[in-house]
């Protein structure tokens, strides 16, 4: 779905992933996690004022309210869907496909009189990227060599924040890292899951949500 940042309702979504969050789990009468997985959702900023919502789920949404308060009311088409269970079922062992995954990179620390770890964020783009090649494998899919470097992943950090919002009295931080390169697929089910339960913590505040692209020679 597109969202229209200039618009102050969007403005207002876009500045607290809690929000968002709520917003988006307005658009099912039950949005609660089945079996076939949870709903899942991601912002994307391609340019300064072209921003869509990305959302994976186990029903179809209706996201009327969103559009009224963060779209674009007068267009034909305010939103679209698709069915995921193709893509699904296409998935097979040495598929490469193109990625891309906004997540929360983090490690369990200890700090002071901590009595019990708490999660922190990764810090640099090294760290980040390390946190998910060391975490692809379980999650059905290894990162795919770099065509240009040798002996490097073709894996890129192309979008990093830290973001700080209110929730229940208190305040949030968060930080996010977006990747994107190439995938080849070892475990067909595991990536299943993974594209319908997601990757990593934050799932609630536009992380983890996993999505998939052709990629010339390998998935289609």
């Amino acid at each position: 779905m597109p969202v229209n940042p200039r618009r102050r309702g969007a403005r207002l979504l876009l500045s607290s992933p809690q929000a968002m969050h709520a917003a988006v789990l307005a658009g099912f009468p039950d949005a609660r996690p089945t079996e076939e997985g949870r709903v899942l959702w991601r912002l994307d900023t391609y340019e300064a004022y072209r921003v869509c919502l990305f959302v994976a789920s186990p029903d179809k949404p209706d996201f009327t309210h969103l559009v009224e308060q963060a779209g674009w009311p007068a267009t034909e088409t305010c939103w679209q869907t698709r069915t995921y269970d193709g893509l699904l079922g296409s998935l097979r062992v040495g598929q490469r496909w193109q990625f891309r995954l906004t997540a929360n990179p983090v490690r369990s620390v200890r700090l002071g009189r901590w009595a019990d770890t708490k999660p922190v964020g990764h810090v640099t783009v090294r760290q980040q990227q390390v946190w998910l090649l060391d975490r692809a494998e379980r999650h059905g899919f290894r990162v795919a060599d770099s065509a240009v470097a040798a002996g490097e992943p073709d894996l890129a950090v192309v979008d990093r924040a830290v973001r700080r919002f209110g929730r229940k009295g208190g305040q949030v931080t968060l930080s996010t890292a977006t990747f994107e390169g190439h995938l080849e697929v070892v475990d067909p089910d595991a990536l299943r899951h993974t594209l319908t339960f997601g990757l990593g913590r934050a799932k609630s505040y536009g992380c983890g949500l996993l999505t998939l692209a052709v990629t010339q020679g390998g998935g289609r």
